[in-house]
């Protein structure tokens, strides 16, 4: 029996390595090696697309489930909870105001895609962006950033803690870069778009480099009809 338990975690861990390696030679450009692995993960269990909705999302595996209850402060300092956003859905996006390229570039995609939706729509959804680097990341920087991309926008950060807590929830994936020749470190993060509803529970999971259109149709997709 032990022979037999022995040979399945060795072919396990054999398949687990081949699809790592097929996700780091097939990323696409700018995808971090996390996010290709994903998503080749998806596309083995053939759970890549939203259900009714457009072929950008990620649909998670029977028995998998992203989110939950977290507590942190907004841009105005004011401590909030997944219950402050009771009835919205929210459109997530973990990153941090220092980042030069990949942060405002999906902000500036979702900023987009709450411009396409109309008034009423647009009256349901919150974008979210929240920090992975509370270090650095406060209130009054949160503030002047989102401010930069939709009036909507709500920042969210916190204490180390609680920005750990909530990225396990949403099993975000976050790491401080520091090199030698850098005089100000960098994170890596995780680039997935989240929608999330009541309860602070995700309901789908966009792509990183989603365009604005296929946004806005993933959170069309999920709004209540009249």
């Amino acid at each position: 029996m032990q022979r037999v338990i022995r040979i399945l975690a060795l072919v396990l861990i054999l398949g687990l390595g081949a699809l790592w390696a097929t996700a780091w030679f097939g990323r696409e450009p700018g995808e971090s090696a996390g996010n290709a692995f994903m998503r080749q993960f998806a596309a083995l269990t053939g759970r890549e697309q939203l259900p009714a909705g457009p072929q950008v999302g990620i649909q998670l595996p029977a028995g998998v489930t992203l989110g939950g209850p977290f507590e942190m402060r907004n841009q105005d300092g004011r401590a909030v909870t997944q219950a402050d956003f009771q009835g919205q859905l929210l459109v997530g996006y973990f990153g941090f105001t220092f980042c030069p390229d990949v942060c405002p570039t999906e902000l500036g995609s979702i900023a987009a895609a709450m411009d396409m939706l109309a008034q009423d729509q647009a009256a349901k959804v919150t974008p979210v962006f929240v920090t992975v680097d509370p270090e650095r990341d406060t209130p009054e920087q949160m503030k002047n950033y989102v401010g930069n991309f939709h009036p909507r926008m709500v920042g969210l950060t916190g204490t180390p803690e609680q920005t750990a807590d909530m990225a396990r929830r949403f099993r975000v994936y976050y790491a401080k870069v520091e090199r030698p020749d850098m005089s100000e470190y960098l994170m890596d993060h995780s680039s997935f778009i989240y929608l999330i509803g009541d309860g602070g529970r995700v309901r789908a999971l966009l792509r990183p480099q989603s365009s604005p259109e296929d946004i806005a149709a993933a959170i069309r997709a999920l709004l209540p009809q009249a």
